[in-house]
Order: C-alpha cells, then sequence, then structure tokens
C-alpha cells in the first residue's frame, strides 16, 4: 500500500470496507437470518397461541411447533456462522493495517507529526485492532435494521400505531445516541493518544534506564512517567464516564420504548382491538426489539472509535516519504564516491573507496561522522544536501531502497539487541552463511562459550542480560554475517578493551577481504590494519594515507587518534 491511497482515517476505512465486501455481504446474509429468525420467534408463539385459543387441530399445531424448531435452529447457526465469517475478516483485516503501520514505521518518511516509536506501537496494535472493529459494526447495524423493519411491519399489521411507535422511537433514539456517540470518538481520540505518549514514554524510560541511574537522574525521569501516566488516567475517566451516560442512555431508551409497545398492546388488547394471540406477539416482539435496538445503540459509538482509530493510523501511513525512492539497481562493482556533498557539517566532501577496499573514516568532529553515517544510511534524503553520492557508480537517489539496503549497509553506533536468541541477532533472516565465522571475527566466542546453549541462549529484550561490549560485538557480528557487498562500520569496537580491539581490526580485515568496508572510527587499531585513512576535519577531507604514514607527518593526526 502506498502513502497516497490514504490521506485521512475516512481513506482507511474506505479501503478496509472495499476489500472485505465479499465477508461482509456474506456475514450480513447470515446475521440477517438470525434476526429475522429472532423476530419470527415471537410471532410464531402468536400464532400459536392464537391457533390454540381457536380450537385448531393437533396436527397443525404439530407443524407450527416444527416450524418453530426450524427457526431455533436457524437462529443458532446463522449466529455461529455469521460470526465465524466476520471475526475471521476482523482479524485478518486488523493484522494487514498492523502489518501496514509497521512498514511504514520501518520505512524512512518524513513526519510532520510528533509520533514516537512507542506511540506507533499503540496504532499498530490497538488503533489498528479498533478500525478492523467496521467489518463487524456495518453487517450488524444491516441485520438490526431488518429485524427492526420486521418488527415494525408485523406490529402495524396488528396495529398501524404499534408500528409507528416502533419508527417513530428507533429513530428517535438513533438521534440522541448519534449526538453522544460524537462525544465518544472525540473523547476517545484524545485518550489514544494520551495513552500512546504514556507508553512512549515508559519505552524511553526502560531503554534509558541505565544511565539514568548513573547520573542520578531516575526519579525526575520517574516523576515524568507520572504526569502523562496521570494525564492519560484521567482522560480514561472522562471516556468511560461518557461511555457510561452512553450506554445508560441507550438502555433507559431502549427499555422506554419496549414498554411503550408493550402498555400499548395491553390497552389495544382490553379495548377489544387485537386478540390475546396478537398481544402475545407484539409483547414478545417488544422484548425481542431491546436487543437489535442495543446493537444499533452500540453501533455508532463502535464506529466513532473505529474513526478516531482510523485517524491516527493515517498519521503514520499519510505520512511523506523521507524521499522518493529510484528505479535502478547499483552497478556490478562495489565503488563508494563522494561528490562535493555538502550537509550539516560536511562541506564539499570529496572522496572515493575503490571495490574490495578497506578504508577507515578519522572525523575529528563526532557530529560530521554521524551526519556522514546518516548520509549513508539514507536517513537524510539526497535532495536535502548538496553535491552526489555513487554506489556502483549509479547516484543513490536514481536507486531502489531494496537495492540499496541490500548492496549498502551501514551498521550504526548504537548498536541494537532485540529479544530473541543470540543466532536471531547474528543472523534475524536464518539465511547466512557466515554466522560461525561472524562470531568469531566480533570475538562473540566467549558469551557463547559461557552459555550452555551456545547460540541459543536467550537474549532479553534490548539486551538487557547482556552488557554493552557484549551488546556491541553481537551488532557487529550481525553486520558481518550479512556480508553485504559494502559495508559501513560506525565506531563498531568502543565497548571493548584495547586487547579484544587489536583481535576485531585484525579479523574484520581477514573477513572482508575483498569486500568494499569503510570504518568511521578513531580506534587506533582499526585504523592502522586499513588500507587507507581519510581524515575529515570541519567536514572536510583534509589527509589522506595509511595510518603510520599520517602519525609521521601530521601532528594534529597524532593528537586526535594516538592513545
Amino acid at each position: 500500500m502506498t502513502n497516497t491511497e490514504v490521506r485521512s482515517g475516512r481513506d482507511i476505512l474506505r479501503i478496509a470496507l472495499r476489500r472485505n465486501r465479499g465477508a461482509m455481504a456474506s456475514g450480513t446474509l447470515l446475521m440477517g437470518s438470525y434476526q429475522g429468525a429472532e423476530t419470527a420467534v415471537p410471532i410464531l408463539l402468536g400464532a400459536i397461541v392464537e391457533f390454540a385459543l381457536r380450537g385448531g387441530e393437533l396436527s397443525s399445531l404439530g407443524l407450527a411447533l416444527l416450524a418453530l424448531g426450524l427457526v431455533m435452529a436457524t437462529v443458532s447457526y446463522s449466529w455461529r456462522f455469521g460470526m465465524r465469517v466476520l471475526q475471521k475478516a476482523n482479524t485478518t483485516e486488523a493484522h494487514r493495517w498492523r502489518v501496514a503501520v509497521a512498514d511504514r514505521g520501518l520505512q524512512p518518511v518524513a513526519r510532520d507529526v510528533d509520533l514516537k516509536s512507542g506511540e506507533v506501537l499503540t496504532i499498530a496494535t490497538e488503533d489498528a485492532d479498533q478500525t478492523a472493529d467496521i467489518i463487524e459494526v456495518v453487517p450488524l447495524l444491516v441485520s438490526s435494521t431488518v429485524s427492526v423493519v420486521i418488527t415494525g411491519v408485523v406490529l402495524a399489521v396488528i396495529s398501524v400505531p404499534l408500528g409507528v411507535l416502533v419508527f417513530a422511537g428507533t429513530a428517535t433514539i438513533l438521534v440522541v445516541l448519534s449526538v453522544l456517540s460524537r462525544r465518544i470518538g472525540a473523547s476517545t481520540q484524545t485518550q489514544q493518544a494520551k495513552v500512546a505518549r504514556a507508553g512512549a514514554k515508559v519505552s524511553d524510560l526502560i531503554a534509558g534506564l541505565r544511565p539514568l541511574h548513573g547520573f542520578g537522574g531516575s526519579y525526575a525521569a520517574f516523576q515524568a512517567y507520572r504526569r502523562v501516566s496521570t494525564e492519560a488516567k484521567k482522560q480514561s475517566i472522562v471516556v468511560a464516564r461518557v461511555n457510561g451516560v452512553y450506554a445508560g442512555a441507550a438502555l433507559a431508551l431502549n427499555s422506554l420504548l419496549a414498554a411503550a409497545v408493550t402498555l400499548w398492546a395491553g390497552l389495544l388488547t382490553f379495548q377489544g382491538q387485537i386478540s390475546i394471540g396478537q398481544l402475545v406477539m407484539a409483547v414478545g416482539l417488544a422484548q425481542f426489539l431491546i436487543e437489535p435496538l442495543k446493537m444499533f445503540a452500540e453501533m455508532p459509538k463502535y464506529v466513532m472509535i473505529a474513526r478516531a482509530s482510523a485517524e491516527r493510523m493515517a498519521l503514520v501511513l499519510a505520512a511523506p516519504p523521507l524521499m522518493t525512492p529510484g528505479v535502478e539497481e547499483p552497478g556490478p562493482d562495489s565503488e563508494l564516491e563522494f561528490s562535493s556533498v555538502t550537509h550539516g557539517s560536511l562541506q564539499d566532501l570529496t572522496f572515493s573507496v575503490h571495490p574490495g577496499e578497506f578504508v577507515a573514516i578519522a572525523a575529528y568532529q563526532p557530529q560530521a561522522a554521524a551526519e556522514l553515517a546518516s548520509v549513508l544510511s539514507v536517513e537524510v534524503p539526497p535532495a536535502s544536501y548538496q553535491g552526489v553520492v555513487r554506489v556502483g557508480k549509479r547516484e543513490l537517489a536514481s536507486l531502489t531502497i531494496e537495492s540499496v539496503r541490500t548492496h549498502l549497509l551501514v551498521n550504526p553506533s548504537h548498536h541494537e539487541v532485540f529479544a530473541g536468541t543470540l543466532r536471531d541477532n547474528v543472523d534475524p533472516s536464518g539465511t547466512s552463511k557466515l554466522v560461525d565465522a561472524a562470531v568469531d571475527a566480533a570475538m562473540l566466542t566467549d558469551l557463547v562459550a559461557l552459555h550452555s546453549d551456545g547460540l541459543d541462549y536467550a537474549v532479553r529484550d534490548r539486551g538487557a542480560n547482556l552488557s554493552g561490549g557484549q551488546r556491541q560485538r553481537l551488532s557487529l557480528a550481525r553486520a558481518l554475517a550479512a556480508n553485504p557487498e559494502i559495508l559501513v562500520l560506525h565506531d563498531p569496537t568502543t565497548a571493548v578493551d584495547a586487547v579484544t580491539e587489536q583481535l576485531i581490526a585484525r579479523n574484520i580485515t581477514s573477513l572482508r577481504r575483498g569486500r568494499t568496508t569503510i570504518v568511521i572510527t578513531s580506534s587506533p587499531a582499526l585504523l592502522d590494519v586499513a588500507d587507507r585513512v581519510i581524515v575529515l576535519d570541519s567536514g572536510t577531507v583534509t589527509g589522506s594515507g595509511t595510518h603510520r604514514e599520517l602519525l609521521s607527518r601530521d601532528s594534529d593526526y597524532q593528537l586526535a587518534v594516538a592513545r
């Protein structure tokens, strides 16, 4: 799904309804049969009573009872299969929207709204589920309409005023509840936003718990979360209050209409205008009418909740792309070229890395290193900077996102680790042939040997049961196992000791021999094994050569990298 298909929550609901037409038609037919059969029960009972009072034959009474049994069977099976069809469609549609939101969250997009990862998670779960409820709402609303129409027509046949009372009362109830449902929709949308903010806040808090403890900021962080959570709680109370008013009003109005029909039918019976059998029909239909009216009462609320959730999903799905990807594939070689690139602290940056070369980039300013990594990872759209970046002799802007991700891998410095096993983290796709070699090269063998499960050792969320150095080496092993044509490593050894760093540097050189490798680092061990070192100062190239050559002739370089 492209973001051009979704501009608002209405578009999301329209798409959901359109691609579930078949299931909704089947569900509506079955649920309509259920409601029609339910309506037939009091009608048949009234007919049986009328027949018995008039002294009908037993054989005819038996046929009537058989018809009643068939109607009850229809009630049971039509509900069972109708709900099965609708709930399957609902679940499938929710899954589609969860995948769509997750897919958009993984793509580089320029969001005009301030959505954090925790909020996107809420949108991809709760909002996706609530939006998909529209698949059930429409058929249930239609089937409820069928039962109300049948009830009104039958009561009109018995007595025209009774039929008019049902139709007029139903219309009045719908008008009153539609007004209340708008309040529910607005309150729910606000609640969803505040709950999502609280989820994002606690996600950030957990991610930064260690450093927060380190500088004594945990109490202030907890207080900040408490404020956000309190706001969400207060809004949830508002929503609960509005829902309570809505449910109470719906129940009162429905009961009032059923009581009015019952009393009027009783009055007509006393006046001799309708028979006892017709009274049984009218009272039975009045009692039955509460269920479809209850559905009528609930459906507008669910519609408004679905619309509110769809509008929140649209914030993600309608977000403009960070860039318009190209259609080309990289060339057959693995050359990387920067030509007069200016972005942030990068100034007229020009250099090239030849196929199979191991190049280290020593950036004196950390900001320049971070911005260089951002440009290479396409977090910065090519249209946002001056100059040209070429991969395989083709401009980065002309390449498809998929080909860039396959051909050029940038391993960030923050080394994300995921819940699962060590093996899942090293080889997420399960297709790498270099898992063991990558584990050895990243010096992760000690961690594997430490546990009896080996590579199947369970890793907690965000690598909570691993040290900082272990998480960094695990991230490095994952990058090496991917074995891309061009690999960019950003500070891959900052959390390991000097001896381990030396071994890792040699291992990377050996494992990546013949493949283009770029390391953005100030590590002497990595600089020393590189074929060439490119020096960046103030965002521009100020020197190039081997590590030892630069040490012998460049005093600034000595001060920057010597340890």
